[in-house]
């Protein structure tokens, strides 16, 4: 149990890490370039891994495919917007919502209200409201984030449909859908300076660090842990984006945002540990 649960931190890390090194290619490239980048390279990896031409959905199959590669670019497309205006810890922390939401569209105990009321307090003190410790968050950074929960929720409930025929395949399938959706908008906003020869590494490293070492460390530890186990320290994904927000890109928070944090988290781990049916539900791509 030890080494599944410490691959699931890791991929945690890994991820956040290329979140914080996506936002180095923000002042090249725009935040609609970085994803270009990120999802481009992702696909070609995914490609190479799944084969997914082998798969002939049937045309029942290929519809949440689509809405499933959709979300999933939109997810990504709005999370680097929100992340060029506000701290990475914050982000993730809004965005975190859409599958906490979902979780919590299924209960109807009384517990239930007690992880919606932590994650309510815990957005109050994020909203772009004035207060007297911090300066307000970007405002249209934090519409940014919550349009990635949104998504993120909906990569949820079509990535639960898709998973059920050829998982890897249709992962693969999605994220080809996702940068078809995401690099043309990539190319129009940053032009030639998407294929910058000096950018590529930095590029590669974002879709190993985002897509690849992440998903392939979680699909190793999702067959080896429980679901209630994934869901609590999938909790732990905001303070880690925190920390690497603060350690690679200097962001730091206030003690208020910091609570903010921790509410949410709790709300999220709460909800994971008293659910009677808590379906693993995978890092975001």
């Amino acid at each position: 149990m030890l080494l599944p649960i410490t691959l699931l931190l890791a991929a945690v890390v890994c991820f956040q890490c290329g979140a914080a090194l996506a936002k180095q290619l923000f002042p090249a490239v725009g935040a609609a370039g970085a994803v270009a980048l990120r999802l481009g390279f992702a696909s070609v990896i995914m490609l190479i891994v799944w084969r997914p031409w082998r798969l002939r959905p049937s045309a029942r199959e290929l519809k949440p495919i689509v809405y499933y590669g959709l979300a999933m670019g939109l997810m990504n497309f709005f999370f680097y917007a929100s992340l060029a205006r506000i701290p990475l810890g914050i982000a993730v922390t809004i965005e975190f919502t859409g599958p906490l939401g979902v979780a919590m569209a299924a209960s109807r105990r009384p517990v239930d209200f007690l992880w919606i009321a932590l994650a309510v307090m815990g957005l109050c003190a994020l909203l772009p409201l004035a207060d007297h410790t911090s300066r307000p968050l970007d405002a249209l950074g934090v519409v940014y984030g919550f349009a990635a929960a949104f998504c993120w929720a909906l990569y949820i409930v079509f990535g639960r449909k898709t998973a059920k025929s050829h998982g890897g395949q249709t992962a693969a399938l999605g994220t080809v859908i996702a940068a078809l959706v995401t690099v043309p908008l990539g190319v129009v906003h940053a032009g030639a300076a998407l294929f910058a020869p000096a950018l590529l590494p930095l590029a590669l490293g974002v879709a190993l660090l985002s897509s690849a070492v992440p998903y392939s460390l979680e699909m190793y530890a999702l067959t080896r842990v429980p679901a209630r186990t994934f869901g609590i320290l999938m909790s732990l994904d905001p303070v880690f984006a925190a920390l690497s927000g603060l350690v690679f890109l200097g962001e730091s928070l206030s003690a208020i945002q910091w609570a903010a944090i921790a509410s949410i988290m709790c709300a999220s781990a709460g909800s994971a540990a008293t659910s009677k049916t808590m379906p693993a539900q995978a890092l975001p791509d």
